[in-house]
């Protein structure tokens, strides 16, 4: 540790600051993992659904019904570590002073975010993981490994919009009503996007304000990753690096005033 012009303010070294990043997305991991009441919904809902819709249902309906649910419930399943992992978890330690905590401590500014998107991301690969292990060894989905790569890529990935989501609303609501908030933001969103019916047999309006939602262009993208899709790949990219880049704006110049 060196000093500045002789004085006593502390310069991390390179070294020590990756070590603090890194620690904070091991611990940051650690703790949802094992935190069983987080943990165990996020990856048992989007499973069991499949697992009923897609599996025992599916071939019943379509040929290629297991294949367009494992779309649908792979984003709806990352979509959850980015809302309740980022929203309900910052709202809470806002609250409790953690955050406050985590400021006072000399690490750097940017590593407690990081290590929320560490343990996002990580999640939302398990979920992938699991959707794609019961859509080929059970649903009987022939995949070639480019197309499970695309589609595993994707949907870690698509937990970004969701967890820029979540940070924005935990810097906007109270610790208590966060779940309840992310719930109303969560469910509504995957309905409306067609995670849990086609658009096609929805309302027209519904079906106009579909790209409205995040979860709708990331489903897109699931679609087309799976072979599926209708085009415009790249304005669905486009349009949830925006949603991102807007959430983190509004979050960050939030925390700023407000803390």
């Amino acid at each position: 540790m060196s000093t500045i012009e002789g004085t006593a303010t502390p310069v991390m070294t390179t070294g020590r600051v990756v070590n603090a990043y890194r620690e904070e997305a091991r611990a940051e991991c650690l703790r949802y993992l094992r935190n069983p009441g987080f943990l165990l919904p996020t990856l048992l809902f989007p499973s069991v659904f499949y697992l009923m819709f897609g599996i025992f249902l599916g071939h019943a309906n379509s040929v290629d019904a297991p294949r367009y649910l494992l779309a649908s419930y792979g984003t709806f399943g990352v979509m959850a570590p980015g809302l309740f992992g980022f929203g309900v978890s910052l709202a809470l330690e806002r609250d409790t002073g953690l955050l406050t905590l985590k400021r006072a401590l000399p690490m750097p500014p940017g590593a407690y975010l990081l290590g929320k998107m560490c343990m996002a991301l990580l999640v939302a690969a398990i979920v992938s993981v699991i959707l794609l292990c019961l859509a080929i060894f059970l649903a009987g989905v022939s995949l070639p490994p480019s197309r499970i790569a695309a589609f595993f890529a994707v949907e870690v990935l698509g937990v970004l919009p969701f967890a820029a989501l979540g940070l924005l609303v935990g810097t906007l609501v109270k610790g208590q009503g966060a779940p309840g908030i992310v719930n109303l933001i969560y469910l509504p969103m995957a309905f409306l996007s067609g995670l849990w019916f086609p658009l096609s047999v929805m309302p027209a309006f519904l079906q106009s304000i579909a790209p409205l939602w995040p979860a709708y262009h990331l489903n897109r993208l699931a679609l087309s990753a799976l072979g599926l899709g209708q085009g415009g790949d790249a304005l669905h990219v486009m349009v949830l690096a925006g949603f991102t880049i807007a959430f983190v704006l509004l979050a960050t110049r939030r925390l700023r005033r407000h803390g």
